[in-house]
C-alpha cells in the first residue's frame, strides 16, 4: 500500500517531539479519520530553526508530518506558508487516493504554527 519513502518516515520518522519553548503552534485533526496533527515551530530571523512534530493517526499521517518537517527546516516563513498537502504527498513519492484528503494533513498544520507565531508577534 505504501512506498519505501513513506515507509521510512513512517518507521523513523524525523523531528518527532515538542518545542517546550515554541513560537508557534498549529494543530488540527480530520473528524472522518481521527487523524490529530500539532506541529512545533522555533524561529529566528524569519526562519524555521526547527520544527517538531506530535501526530496520532495512521501511517500516512505520521509519514507526512515527518516530511513537512523536513521540507520546512532551514526555510523563510513565506516559503513554508507555500508548502502545500500535495507537495509533502509529492515529496514522499505519492500516497494512495484514500489518504490524500484524510491523513495528508501536516502542511495544514504548519501554517497553523506559522499563523499563531505571526499573530503572537502581532504581525
Amino acid at each position: 500500500m505504501y512506498n519505501d519513502i513513506v515507509m521510512d518516515h513512517f518507521s523513523d520518522p524525523r523531528n518527532v517531539g515538542e518545542i517546550p519553548d515554541a513560537d508557534g503552534i498549529g494543530e488540527i485533526g480530520n473528524s472522518s479519520d481521527g487523524d490529530k496533527i500539532k506541529i512545533f515551530i522555533k524561529v529566528k530571523d524569519n526562519l524555521l530553526i526547527d520544527v517538531k512534530f506530535r501526530t496520532f493517526g495512521c501511517g500516512a499521517a505520521i509519514a507526512a508530518s515527518s516530511m513537512v518537517t523536513v521540507l520546512s527546516i532551514g526555510k523563510t516563513l513565506d516559503y513554508a506558508l507555500n508548502i502545500q498537502n500535495e507537495d509533502v504527498s509529492k515529496a514522499l513519492g505519492g500516497l494512495p487516493i484514500e489518504k490524500m484528503l484524510c491523513s495528508n494533513i501536516a502542511a495544514d498544520a504548519l501554517h497553523k504554527a506559522i499563523k499563531n507565531y505571526l499573530s503572537l508577534q502581532g504581525l
